[in-house]
């Protein structure tokens, strides 16, 4: 059967093994029948299912919960902050307990903990009550690390930005889908005669809970800890390859691939090209304060950290806050808290394609008639991602500011503009969040999932940034939209400095 391959040239079905790292360097996405599919799945699936708990109180907070709690304008901006605060913690520590105990078990274990509640989240009856709810919830945002972690270990330098966009972004679009679901659930509910008080609190506990426990039991039972077995064993198969090095064929030109069929689906182990790039031996040390401090110091380190504390935070506070912007600035008998909602969720929901996009674009994609990535990639190598990146957060930011003063300068702004502007938002921000996590592995492999940990944590140091710029410029309604933007500019500049040289030229 002929294999199935995308515009670039990545192969869709067959499983293409690098024996030197028994990593997959294709990206079997069309079947399940291997481990590196497998496991694939089930690392987006759990970032995805995290967001069902994560943002399922921002749907419904802007009209009901708002009304049933009591809550003031200010107290519904708090507990957006708060909701951000324990996933700051989360993600940062999540990067060396991966290392030490493998995504898998890192990724069930904060699902597990963070169903916990997400069932008790019917029990708030004040605002103090929310803080604390929304609060232990946010442990899921930590599910990002070991989801970035998990595609990373199973997948070789050729597809693993690929790999790491797709899981991210279909993985983020679960903060669009839960708005569509909450909101629907809850209005089912309703006309099946509970009352709002009762509604939106078994919301909870029929969708986030069961999910999440079912997803974390999958994860468990299915999923592998590593290529070579056991995440403790990671070590000692590298070094074993490392070993026997010469052993191995050195080109394609010389040795035929070596090819096994299993079933339908053809394996295929390919032989070892010359290293051209630490990723193909990288293994990730264990965290030291010594190691911890040699990285924290690297300007690498604070490329991709600081915009993506620009990129994801801001989609994180547009979240958090759409929602509730729309709801107040268009609030009307045939413009409610569920049209709110179902518009807010385009937001996250685009990440299904804007996020994976922003990897493809530095491939060669045929885009609007040429092949700009492969422009890219082909003339500026590893550090052409730097500078898409750089061009990504300043069009979100530009973008970001023409939107907030179309609001501020508009009596009656209009819809249709507002959502084409959001779009166009989206599109640059999320694909921007797609290059960057293509980046990390390059800026120091050996700790890249503790780089992982630093940039996913300033992520969320951003969004609440971001969310606190709503909390405390909430009038006139697009005056967050601008500043937000102008920190995102701003915020480029630092990024910039990083200079080229400091990154390889080559590695996928």
């Amino acid at each position: 059967m002929a294999s199935l391959t995308s515009p670039g040239g990545i192969n869709l079905r067959d499983v293409v093994v690098n024996p030197a790292n028994s990593k997959c360097s294709s990206l079997p996405l069309f079947s399940l029948r291997n481990p590196y599919s497998v496991n694939f799945h089930l690392s987006w699936l759990g970032f995805f299912v995290a967001f069902l708990s994560w943002f399922a109180f921002s749907p419904l907070i802007p009209d009901v919960i708002k009304q049933d709690l009591r809550l003031t304008s200010a107290q519904v901006g708090n507990s957006n902050v708060v909701s951000l605060c324990a996933t700051l913690l989360v993600r940062v520590i999540a990067g060396p307990l991966v290392d030490r105990f493998g995504p898998r078990k890192v990724m069930a274990g904060l699902l597990i903990c963070g169903a916990i509640p997400s069932g008790l989240a019917g029990t708030a009856h004040t605002a103090s009550g929310l803080y604390i709810i929304r609060f232990f919830i946010g442990i899921l945002g930590g599910t990002f690390v070991a989801c970035q972690a998990w595609t990373t270990a199973f997948f070789d330098k050729n597809v693993v930005g690929t790999a790491n966009a797709l899981a991210g972004g279909w993985g983020n679009a679960g903060g669009g889908v839960t708005f569509i679901v909450m909101i629907a659930l809850y209005n089912s509910l309703l006309s099946n005669g509970l009352i709002p008080h009762v509604a939106w609190r078994a919301a909870f506990a029929i969708v986030p809970v069961p999910f999440l426990l079912t997803v974390a039991a999958a994860i468990l039972v299915l999923g592998t800890d590593h290529p070579a077995g056991r995440w403790s064993d990671r070590h000692k198969a590298i070094a074993y390859r490392i070993k026997n090095a010469d052993a191995l064929p050195a080109s394609h030109e010389h040795n035929d691939d070596a090819i096994k069929k299993e079933g339908d689906i053809q394996v295929t182990v390919s032989t070892v090209q010359a290293l051209e790039s630490e990723l193909d031996f990288a293994v990730n040390e264990p965290v030291t304060w010594a190691l911890a401090a040699k990285v924290v110091a690297r300007p690498l380190t604070w490329l991709p950290a600081l915009a993506y504390l620009t990129t994801f935070g801001y989609e994180l506070a547009i979240d958090a806050n759409l929602a509730n912007v729309l709801f107040t600035l268009y609030k009307s008998p045939t413009f409610g808290q569920t049209k709110a909602g179902y518009i807010a969720s385009i937001f996250g929901f685009l990440n299904v394609f804007t996020r994976p996009l922003g990897e493809l674009i530095l491939y060669s994609i045929p885009l609007a008639g040429g092949y700009f990535g492969d422009l890219m990639y082909t003339k500026f190598g590893v550090p052409g991602k730097k500078y898409l990146l750089l061009t990504l957060g300043i069009a979100q930011g530009l973008l970001s500011i023409v939107l907030g003063l179309y609001i501020d300068n508009n009596q009656h702004p209009s819809l249709t503009i507002l959502i084409v502007l959001l779009i166009l938002v989206a599109f640059v921000c999320e694909a921007a969040n797609g290059v960057n996590f293509s980046l990390v592995p390059h800026c120091n492999p050996c700790e890249c999932i503790f780089i992982s940990g630093i940039v996913g944590g300033m992520g969320n140091f951003g969004g609440i940034i971001f969310a606190m710029i709503f909390r405390f410029q909430p009038a006139p309604l697009g005056k967050a939209f601008w500043i937000s933007g102008i920190i995102a500019v701003v915020c480029c500049i630092p990024v910039h400095l990083v200079i080229p040289s400091d990154l390889p030229f080559s590695g996928y």
